[in-house]
């Protein structure tokens, strides 16, 4: 029996169309390797990066019901590869399902520009789609070439964890999925403490000093545990732990020198994608000395 193709609205966020340009592109190229249907989102707005919520909460709920409302007009569910726009979509989702007034008052604002949101829709990321609606034996069916000869801190991000009230996929103080998929792409997952903490990439914008500690730290602590490279499914931890983290080094005055992959991207080592297919060139930190 065949497995059913997997079909999503897909919603790649800002970064990852500006600064983090191969996590995107990279996304594109495995999901159909691995027969995953990724449908464009024409009309699609910024989620508001949790930035609107604390001024104007009605426009924010209003901008992603937006969003919701196309994807439920395609009949589909939604995947990102951005966990703030994980988190943002999510927690609006959550709200409008639990507040019925809610959903009625963003309704009749949608009705002027022709859209209804029903509440049917679920927003998902890529760690949940491969870990859950794909299926870790059948990812592994795929695997072209084992990644046996690495060992990869698992770094989950905090927006792919919390709230946990509106995500609700992983446990967010004892996660499974991220090194789950590492396993299931051959590689050996390293466990240390740090994987579920902060990197740091919001305390950028208030305290430069303290975030490039935290991102020291981070990236300290999965190399004490003899990491030889770091994964994670977002696209700001990505930013910080590998452009920042020559900032990082100066700051703690450590050299870590420690490559990190967006998840699609170590989807795509396994798969045999080649380093240009992969844009790995764009990474600060390169990866070339782990390489095989």
């Amino acid at each position: 029996m065949m497995d059913k193709t997997l079909r999503y609205a897909y919603y790649p966020g800002c970064a990852s169309q500006a600064i983090t340009k191969e996590a995107n592109e990279t996304t594109r190229i495995i999901s159909e390797r691995l027969g995953i249907e990724l449908h464009d989102m024409p009309k699609a707005n910024c989620c508001g990066a949790g930035l609107l919520t604390d001024y104007d909460y009605d426009l924010y709920i209003t901008l992603n019901a937006r969003i919701f409302a196309e994807a439920e007009e395609m009949g589909m569910d939604i995947m990102t590869i951005c966990s703030t726009c994980l988190m943002v979509m999510s927690t609006a989702n959550r709200d409008l399902k639990n507040d019925p007034k809610l959903l009625e008052r963003t309704n009749s604002t949608l009705a002027r520009a022709g859209l209804h949101y029903s509440g049917n829709i679920e927003v998902k990321q890529l760690l949940w789609v491969l870990a859950g609606d794909y299926g870790l034996d059948r990812l592994e069916k795929q695997v072209v070439k084992p990644l046996n000869w690495l060992k990869v801190a698992p770094f989950y991000g905090c927006h792919s964890l919390r709230p946990s009230s509106a995500l609700g996929f992983d446990d967010p103080e004892k996660p499974w999925s991220l090194e789950a998929t590492i396993t299931a792409l051959g590689a050996q997952a390293v466990q240390y403490r740090g994987k579920t903490k902060c990197c740091g990439f919001q305390v950028d914008l208030v305290a430069e000093e303290t975030a490039e500690l935290m991102t020291a730290a981070r990236l300290l602590d999965g190399k004490g545990r003899g990491a030889d490279c770091f994964v994670t499914p977002c696209p700001f931890c990505h930013i910080n732990l590998d452009n920042y983290q020559r900032l990082a080094e100066k700051k703690s005055g450590a050299n870590i020198s420690m490559p990190v992959f967006h998840l699609a991207q170590l989807v795509g080592l396994a798969l045999d994608l080649s380093p240009e297919e992969m844009g790995l060139s764009r990474h600060l930190i390169s990866p070339e000395n782990i390489l095989k």
